[in-house]
């Protein structure tokens, strides 16, 4: 079906998106985001109104854009083009959000950051929304929207939001910063995660301390981190203490 439809024309596609049976539509827009030709994605453009359409539908749209494996600036353009601008469903914005992240962390392991229009527009997308959340889970989307993207310029909004948030948020953000690479583990980054694990400006929840201390025992740790998280543990209870011990015992392997 997909060799197919490379080969197709916008209106054939659009034509068999509009015919095919309800229950074969899901499957349809499925493999037509994976071809990813311009008639495709034109296609798909017309068909997808995301104001009228079912929500099963529109999510997977979002989904199989989200997990394309090589995904175009063309694919990243059409979601924004849909997001932008309409009064969506909470769960439809939430996925597309998490869509765009996603998108926008592969065209940049794909060496396509330079496609710097739609990209840096995928990212103010993410930011804009992340500054106008009203609601913890709206904050947190955003956030897992930037963990899903990688840039290091967004660094010091996820080190705010891991140190100054709330639960949810904290864990969200700490959660986002593991996925950077060691190079962009920077002092600073350590020094933030230190204060977390340790808790040195107020309580953080378990599963943000763990976050911290793996960032800092994954990214080429110091002696004295290493020392002072084991000392830590004495003070933990035995699920994280065993947790950590082996993490250092690895380590050390």
């Amino acid at each position: 079906l997909i060799q197919m439809l490379r080969s197709a024309k916008k209106r054939d596609v659009l034509q068999l998106l509009r015919r095919a049976p309800e229950e074969a539509r899901p499957f349809l827009v499925e493999a037509a985001v994976a071809t990813q030709s311009v008639a495709s994605l034109a296609a798909l453009s017309d068909f997808l109104d995301f104001s009228q359409e079912p929500k099963s539908l529109l999510e997977k749209f979002l989904y199989a854009a989200a997990f394309s494996p090589r995904p175009s600036g063309e694919l990243l353009q059409l979601v924004l083009d849909k997001l932008d601008g309409k009064q969506l469903a909470p769960e439809i914005w939430e996925t597309g959000i998490v869509a765009v992240g996603s998108l926008v962390g592969k065209l940049c392991q794909q060496k396509l950051c330079g496609l710097q229009q739609v990209v840096e527009r995928g990212v103010e997308t993410i930011l804009k929304g992340l500054r106008g959340a009203q609601e913890e889970p709206r904050v947190v989307i955003s956030l897992l929207a930037l963990g899903n993207a990688r840039l290091p310029e967004t660094i010091p909004t996820l080190l705010e939001h891991a140190e100054d948030g709330p639960t949810a948020v904290t864990t969200a953000a700490t959660s986002a910063l593991q996925r950077f690479p060691a190079p962009h583990i920077s002092s600073k980054v350590k020094q933030v995660m230190r204060r977390i694990f340790h808790q040195k400006r107020k309580s953080y929840d378990k599963t943000c301390r763990l976050a911290a201390a793996e960032i800092l025992l994954d990214n080429h740790p110091l002696p004295m981190d290493v020392i002072n998280i084991l000392l830590a543990t004495t003070e933990m209870d035995t699920e994280v203490a065993t947790f950590l011990l082996l993490k250092v015992q690895n380590s050390l392997r």
